[in-house]
């Protein structure tokens, strides 16, 4: 145990850390490898490789590098937090900028990089940086309304949108256009921003519709079942209905033979049928703890910046999930997005581990923050006097 008079940093940081957040993180790890194990043998077979353990290996493998990642992230300060973010958004804009010109085509799209045998997709990288830049100006637009910040934040939103949208990548641009008008909204946009984005959003929504293939495919399958190929769709709400309450047991599930992205993007399908309803609103459970639980830390923070970055974090993990979580269950059109920490992914499980050990830094108690902001409160009100008493 460590004891809460020892001063080292790994006991100030045990002490200060929110621990149940921390396991409620943990807890979703152990559970993606367990149904890694249940949902990724199948898949391995179909594709001809040898080992049936080849994806849980890889796993574990990237759950090693991404604790660590979280872990560290999670000992930095929020002024060294948005340094980090500022080098990293740059970075991986460029990567994803580079994506478009040096990246291989995969089903149309250009939205991953090939570096020394490793495939990275950089737009899983850039979303967590880009909320706290977003969070950052939004803050700053707060404190001293003097500043553009909301202007400066429109101009980031589009640098971000763009190269996205020319990928294409419509899922990554819904979600960060999502978190960034949550953001905007927790900053006290007026009612004229409201109509005006809400059009804008509409407006983009109409033109990917009419002018992309793949999104009017989607989107027309949704809504009209016998227009296209429902397969994976149909697959899924079938693995729901034979698993039940209780599921047909660990590896006894016969859907996941034949569900193609069992153990990616419909891996919540395949907890659904070998251990049924029962551990599904588990899962659930613990993405919702999380978010109300960060929700909460951030309302109670003073530091504007804290607050909306808390917030943007937590909307960006629990938009993800949600998205993830309605697409298996047919609530939504069909969007290429990993449920967090529980599917397979190493970019997906190397950036969620930045985004939350910055989640996880951000809501350490910080006894000070209060007496600040009091100290900046009371500095404003002897200034706002000064020329009063002259």
């Amino acid at each position: 145990m460590i004891s809460r008079a020892e001063r080292t940093v790994v006991g100030e940081w045990w002490w200060t850390i929110d621990r149940l957040l921390l396991g409620a993180l943990a807890a979703l790890m152990i559970i993606g490898i367990v149904l890694a194990l249940a949902a990724s043998p199948p898949v391995a077979a179909r594709l001809g490789i040898a080992d049936p353990f080849h994806f849980v290996n890889r796993q574990v493998m990237f759950l090693v590098p991404a604790l660590c990642v979280m872990l560290a992230t999670s000992f930095l300060s929020p002024r060294n937090i948005r340094r980090l973010s500022l080098v990293l958004f740059f970075l991986f804009l460029g990567l994803v900028c580079a994506t478009l010109v040096i990246g291989p085509e995969v089903k149309g799209a250009r939205r991953w990089l090939n570096i020394a045998s490793i495939t990275l997709q950089p737009s899983e990288f850039l979303k967590p940086s880009f909320v706290i830049i977003a969070a950052w100006l939004f803050s700053e637009s707060v404190r001293r309304p003097e500043m553009p910040g909301q202007f400066l934040a429109i101009g980031l939103l589009a640098m971000v949108v763009t190269p996205l949208v020319m990928q294409p990548d419509f899922g990554q641009t819904m979600l960060v256009s999502l978190v960034w008008g949550g953001l905007f909204f927790l900053a006290g946009l007026r009612m004229i921003w409201v109509i005006g984005l809400g059009g804008v959003g509409a407006f983009g929504l109409f033109v990917a519709y009419t002018m992309v293939p793949h999104v009017t495919k989607r989107i027309d399958r949704f809504l009209d079942p016998e227009s296209g190929d429902t397969y994976q769709i149909d697959i899924a709400t079938d693995s729901f209905l034979n698993g039940g309450w209780l599921g047909q047991g660990p590896g006894e599930g016969t859907y996941k033979k034949v569900l193609p992205d069992g153990h990616t993007d419909f891996i919540f399908a395949v907890a659904g049928e070998e251990f049924g309803a029962v551990l599904c609103m588990m899962i659930a459970g613990l993405f919702a703890f999380i978010v109300l639980r960060s929700l909460l830390r951030a309302m109670n923070d003073e530091d504007p910046f804290v607050r909306f970055a808390i917030a943007g974090l937590t909307m960006l993990f629990g938009l993800q999930s949600c998205i993830n979580m309605m697409v298996n269950l047919h609530m939504m059109p069909a969007k290429g997005m990993t449920l967090p920490f529980v599917s397979y992914g190493g970019s997906s499980l190397l950036s969620l581990a930045y985004g939350m050990g910055m989640l996880l830094a951000l809501t350490r108690r910080r006894p000070r923050t209060a007496t600040l902001a009091e100290l900046e409160r009371l500095a404003t009100r002897l200034g706002a006097a000064t020329p009063r008493a002259a």
